[in-house]
């Protein structure tokens, strides 16, 4: 009884109503019926303003019966539908109760500031229990963003999800639904291969930029206990800020000077030696003038086989080491301005 009597009277707006007049508002002029039979009173002139399918339901209806039907739904529901017409706003309650029904409705008669609101707080509430619910609604509803939130949760705890009831009932009543999931994971999954792929790709490329770097330092400069042909061997650096990368190309070279089977290429760690030390050519641009054992040798040995008979796969990989090297630039330059790095690109 208590109600039916809160239902019935009047409703008041907390700021200015969007037609003249303040203060009091008058009687309203429209029943609202319920799937139940149930009837909410309520004013033709805000439900036309807030919604034009509603707008265009009232123009239709005669004088001497003011009256719609708002079916589907619980009366809760028909009732906090209209109240955010009237306050525009909806408490976490009732959006945690009725979120899906309010969705629903706000699609139906068009009333956009509440389908965004419903968006935002179904996106929230996604769950393993509620998400095939929520995705096929987004679907119907036309709301691609939450659509695509609800597909990435799904591929995310597809595990879980399969296991509920709303999957078995999904794929038995709707199996066009079922192999889209099915595919967007498949594709979700690839993509996340191919992203895991380049990243190791170009941590490898930045590993043998900075192999480079150390190469072109340890000739030039020198390192600890290994430098340049003409630097006094008594006379020994402190280690470098990439020691752990120079650390390893300073073994590879003590190795490669002592070692006796680097010619007949024997030797695995001679043969990366000498990797290091072509792809250097490749991406050195003064052989004439570079202190880095044989530079000027490999450079001419390309020059004779023609740039026809070189390996595809090398050049690409020469690319791909001068394109990190020009990442790893222009990092420093952005980190110390003041300092610029020029190399060959």
């Amino acid at each position: 009884m208590q109600l039916k009597k809160k239902l019935s009277a009047r409703m008041r707006l907390k700021y200015v109503p969007p037609y003249a007049g303040a203060g009091e508002m008058p009687q309203p002029d429209m029943r609202v019926f319920t799937s139940a039979g149930q009837r909410i009173w309520a004013h033709s002139k805000i439900l036309a303003s807030a919604s034009p399918v509603l707008e265009s339901m009232i123009e239709k209806l005669q004088s001497t019966e003011r009256k719609i039907t708002i079916s589907g739904v619980p009366f809760d529901a028909v009732h906090i539908f209209l109240q955010f017409m009237y306050f525009a706003k909806c408490s976490h309650e009732q959006m945690e109760k009725y979120g899906m029904h309010l969705f629903a409705l706000s699609h139906v008669y068009s009333v956009p500031q509440l389908k965004q609101v419903c968006t935002r707080g179904l996106a929230k509430r996604l769950n393993v229990e509620n998400v095939v619910d929520v995705l096929q609604l987004a679907r119907l509803c036309d709301a691609p963003d939450l659509y695509l939130k609800c597909m990435r949760f799904l591929t995310n705890n597809y595990k879980a999800v399969e296991e509920t009831e709303a999957w078995k009932f999904l794929q038995d009543h709707d199996p066009h639904l079922e192999l889209q999931i099915l595919q967007y994971i498949d594709e979700t999954e690839l993509r996340r291969k191919r992203t895991r792929r380049h990243r190791r790709e170009q941590s490898l490329y930045m590993q043998l930029s900075e192999a480079m770097d150390c190469l072109e330092h340890l000739c030039s400069e020198g390192c600890t206990s290994v430098g340049p042909c003409d630097m006094d061997p008594n006379k020994h650096k402190g280690p470098c800020s990439k020691f752990s990368t120079c650390q390893g190309i300073q073994l590879l070279i003590k190795h490669f000077g002592a070692c006796k089977k680097r010619g007949d290429g024997g030797c695995s760690r001679c043969t990366r030696m000498l990797q290091l030390f072509k792809l250097h050519s490749s991406i050195c641009d003064e052989p004439d003038e570079c202190t880095v054992p044989l530079c000027r040798q490999f450079k001419l040995k390309a020059q004779q086989d023609g740039r026809g008979n070189n390996d595809a796969r090398w050049r690409l990989l020469v690319k791909k080491v001068v394109s990190a090297r020009t990442i790893s630039s222009l990092s420093r330059i952005a980190l110390n301005p003041r300092r610029v790095r020029r190399f060959s690109l």
